[in-house]
Order: structure tokens, then sequence, then C-alpha cells
């Protein structure tokens, strides 16, 4: 049976993550009621090019309608889901030591064109971040630099190289992780910052990676009491409706981090937070814990929201036709319309590509 229009609707907002190198009948039972937007690969989704060209092209067409994001955290260094014979990237530390645009988008071009390869759409890098916290446990050498107009001029060279190839990028963390002692993964950050500071320096970067026209923004879970002294940025209305999306003018798709992140999930529970973020703002929500039990009831408690009014019917819509927009500019009719071919042969971890990770290396 075909879901409720509004169960797609709803569907077309999460980000699953699954165990796995197939899809498991668990996620596609999830996509058929909900007809879910995407999925994101992790490590242990992941055994070799040919292995994720095939599982990307599942997760596309799991079921009829628009096709699934395909999305994975590839950014360099310590988070690249994707191992040898991918090429391995130094951390993004290094392009901000070399500080050349130009090598930037070189680097930005060629990540991308693996990821595309293998049938990769969706790309959460890159860390925008302005490293002003040395001891930062979270971030560290994913930052490109600790000046904010670095960041900001490196971090769109790359947004603008790997769109250029065809992968939706995503600039994270908003409001700014950058100047924090604790990990998300493991406890909410305070961000002690006034807004003008905010504004001055977290800020830059952002604006730069919007004017690059970057396909996403994603929102961390730190807590800001100069913008919200109750919940964490990601679930709050003044940071992602207020900020980002009215007065930086973002109208791409704003996404969580992932919700299973102790930041977060050690304060709510899954289903509140999924209807606490999409009810900040939200157009995308990422599930990454592979409990499809969690995930389903997560996607029920969203339905149960918009119909008793919580959330209003046209923010679901506005968030669909914005995935629906982007889909169509990363996502071009007839790509899933035929299996994946052996091409990524040819690209995957080839010698220009080790070439240009031995350059950038040398200023790991």
């Amino acid at each position: 049976m075909s879901p409720s229009p509004l169960c797609r609707q709803a569907g077309q907002l999460a980000f699953l993550g699954f165990r796995g190198t197939t899809i498991p009948t668990e996620l596609r039972s999830l996509a058929r009621e909900f007809a879910i937007g995407g999925v994101v690969l992790f490590a242990r989704n992941v055994e070799g090019p040919e292995q994720v060209a095939e599982l990307s092209f599942d997760a596309r067409e799991l079921v009829a309608g628009p096709p699934r994001w395909v999305a994975v955290d590839q950014e360099g260094g310590r988070v690249a889901r994707m191992k040898r014979p991918f090429t391995e990237w130094p951390p993004m530390a290094a392009i901000g030591r070399a500080d050349d645009a130009e090598l930037a988008g070189r680097v930005g071009r060629a990540l991308a064109r693996e990821l595309r390869a293998v049938g990769v759409s969706f790309d959460f890098a890159p860390v925008v971040d302005v490293l002003t916290q040395s001891a930062n446990p979270a971030i560290g050498d994913r930052a490109i630099a600790s000046s904010a107009d670095a960041v900001a001029r490196l971090g769109a060279a790359i947004i603008t190289a790997i769109q250029g190839e065809g992968v939706a990028a995503c600039a994270k963390h908003f409001p700014g992780h950058g100047d924090t002692t604790v990990d998300s993964h493991v406890d909410l950050p305070l961000v002690a910052h006034a807004p003008d500071r905010l504004d001055a320096v977290e800020f830059v970067p952002f604006r730069a990676a919007i004017a690059a026209r970057v396909a996403a923004v994603m929102v961390a879970h730190v807590f800001v009491p100069a913008f919200d002294e109750h919940v964490p940025a990601s679930l709050s209305r003044r940071v992602v409706t207020g900020e980002l999306r009215t007065r930086l003018a973002f109208n791409n798709l704003i996404l969580t981090d992932d919700l299973s992140m102790k930041a977060c999930s050690a304060r709510f529970a899954l289903p509140e937070a999924v209807v606490r973020a999409v009810g900040a703002g939200h157009d995308g929500v990422l599930m990454c814990d592979p409990n499809p039990e969690q995930q389903a009831a997560a996607l029920e408690a969203l339905v149960h929201a918009v119909e008793d009014g919580t959330i209003p019917s046209i923010q679901i819509e506005d968030s669909v036709a914005r995935h629906a927009r982007l889909k169509a500019l990363y996502m071009a009719a007839g790509d899933g319309a035929r299996r994946p071919s052996a091409a990524w042969r040819e690209v995957v971890g080839c010698e220009e590509h080790q070439r240009l990770a031995a350059e950038l290396r040398a200023f790991a």
C-alpha cells in the first residue's frame, strides 16, 4: 500500500542510518511507509567501491517517487567513512595551512568525483567552524583555520568545487562549534559568546557558504544562551528560523546534526527531538542510530504533530519543495535508471588524486 500523502511528506525530511552493506528489510519497510528522503552511510555500510555503488543505487531507488539522497561524512582526515581504495585525504587543516583557494578547489573536486562515481549525492562537508579553541575535542584539525576570513574564503572554494561535480555540500556546524571544549557526541557544549561576537566571527564562513549557494547548512547540538536559554541550538526556533533562515537569508536545506548524539539524546527522546527540530525550522533530521523501531516512532510523532497543528502543514510542504528543487540539481532525471557501471575504477583512488593528496599532505 502506498504511504499517505502526509507520511510521504514527513518521510522526505528523514535521513536514516542503517546496519549492513546492503539495504536491510527494516529500511525497506520504512521507505514503503514513509517514502524517506535519504540514507546516511557510515563505515559499517562500506566494503568497497563496487559494493557502495550498488548500495547507493538500491538506496536511491527504494520506492517510487523522488529519489533518496545518499549522504556521507567524507571530510578528510579522521572523519572519512570511505577508506582505501578511496583516496585518503589529509585533514582540512592542511588546506588552511596551504592557504591556497585553487588547491582547496582541486581537493574538493577530486573528493566529489570519487563520491559521485559510486552514487553518493550528498557530502556532509566542509566543516566551516572557526577553530578559536585549540583544545576543542570535537573539531580540532577538521577545521580549516582559526581565522574567520580564511575559513570563509577556503570553505567557499571547497563548496563550489564539490557542487560543481554534482554532489550537494553541507556547511557545518551552525551557529559555530569551533570555540567549545566539549564534544557534542558526548555532552552538550556551551558557546558563551554574545550575538555580536558570533556575528563577527562564527557567522562569517556561513555567510560565505550561503553566497556560494551551498546546498545545506547543518546545525550543531550546542547551547547558546545568548540566543536560547532553554534548548540546544539544533532545537531552537530562534537559531534555526530566526538567525539562519531569516537574518542570514538562507533558503536551501537546513539539517540537524545526528539526533542520536548525546548532546541531544541524553535530554530528549528521538520522537520529541524530531518534532522539536522540525518545529524549529529544519528541513531534514538525521537519525543515524540504526534503530528502525525508534526511527519509525519518530516519523509517526512528526506526522501526528502536523495532524494536530503543532507543526503547520505549509512548513512541511516548503521543506519538501526545497528537497525536490535540490534533488533536481544534484540527481538528474535518469541517473538511477541503470545499474552502476565500473566507471568508478577510473576515478576512485586514481593516480591524479593520489598525487593531489600527497601535495596536500605536505601541509598536514
